[in-house]
């Protein structure tokens, strides 16, 4: 019953929102969706720095028919996690992004308290906007990335549960595309990534990770005196790995988040708070997120 009573009181917000906010002027800003890419960029010269901060519990696991499992009690797993994102504009048109992300892993199984904290995979993004907003098509921008394996990757204890790893040793480059559409007092964001991994050695083991595919969506809507509302919803599907050109059975990952979030901006600082839930999964946990980041433009 109160999920229907939440539901009832966001959609009256949204829609009570939508009257003040039509009487406003000037163009809202907002610190954008957490995973979603939006598609217009910094601007030349221009440096932003945007910090991420994600707390995550595991509540269970997804296994490889999509049935979940809880864990049992006594057992315990979460992540504390920051990113911080890098955006410089190099001409108004063509942006470098960078990202780098430190975390602590702790997991409690059969009264085994295990932690480690260290450095994750480190991102290098460029995007090039493709295409200005008008009165029916969106921003279009193309993205190329490519992932480092900074993070620790093999050699892992096996008395550590796994909470020793912080990447997977392979450099994966990747495209994609990004749309923006600004219906006020609404934003709608999608991206579309696909990340081809590349070959490596794990343990002297040769490597391959599945081709992956993300899907990304995201809907803004803004309210009065800076404030916004946010809905994201993120897809992720990864085929099986190969070992010793083997294919590892059960290997492939898919899940399915959502995140609902409210915001508040001024033209220098834009923040957002939200909470990231995994819907549906396959072979990946199951887990629930507070997330927050603030963006500070220079």
């Amino acid at each position: 019953m109160h999920k229907k009573i939440w539901m009832l009181v966001l959609v009256c917000v949204f829609i009570f929102g939508g009257f003040i906010y039509a009487q406003e002027e000037g163009e809202p800003v907002s610190a954008g969706p957490f995973t979603t890419w939006t598609a217009p960029l910094c601007g030349k010269n221009v440096l932003v720095m945007q910090p991420f901060f994600f707390y995550t519990h595991t509540r269970g696991s997804f296994d490889d028919e999509g049935n979940y499992h809880s864990f049992l009690e006594g057992e315990r797993k979460f992540q504390i996690q920051e990113q911080l994102f890098i955006y410089y504009g190099l001409t108004d048109r063509l942006e470098l992004d960078f990202q780098l992300t430190y975390q602590y892993n702790y997991a409690k199984q059969e009264g085994l308290k295990v932690h480690e904290r260290g450095l994750a995979d480190t991102y290098l993004f460029l995007r090039y906007l493709f295409k200005e907003e008008d009165k029916f098509l969106p921003y279009i921008t193309g993205l190329l990335q490519i992932k480092f394996p900074t993070g620790k990757h093999q050699k892992l204890d096996p008395d550590k549960l796994g909470v020793d790893a912080f990447g997977n040793g392979a450099y994966e480059p990747a495209i994609g595309i990004i749309m923006t559409k600004n219906l006020k007092p609404f934003s709608f964001h999608f991206d579309a990534i696909y990340t081809h991994p590349l070959k490596t050695k794990i343990d002297g083991i040769k490597t391959i990770y599945g081709r992956a595919s993300n899907l990304d969506f995201a809907l803004e809507y803004f309210l009065p005196k800076g404030f916004n509302l946010m809905l994201e919803f993120n897809g992720f599907l990864q085929k099986d790995r190969k070992e010793d050109k083997e294919k590892i059975p059960a290997s492939d990952t898919r899940y399915l988040l959502i995140l609902p979030a409210i915001g508040w901006s001024c033209q220098k600082i834009q923040m957002l708070l939200g909470y990231q839930r995994t819907l549906a999964g396959q072979n990946t946990d199951a887990n629930d997120s507070a997330v927050f980041t603030v963006v500070y433009t220079f």
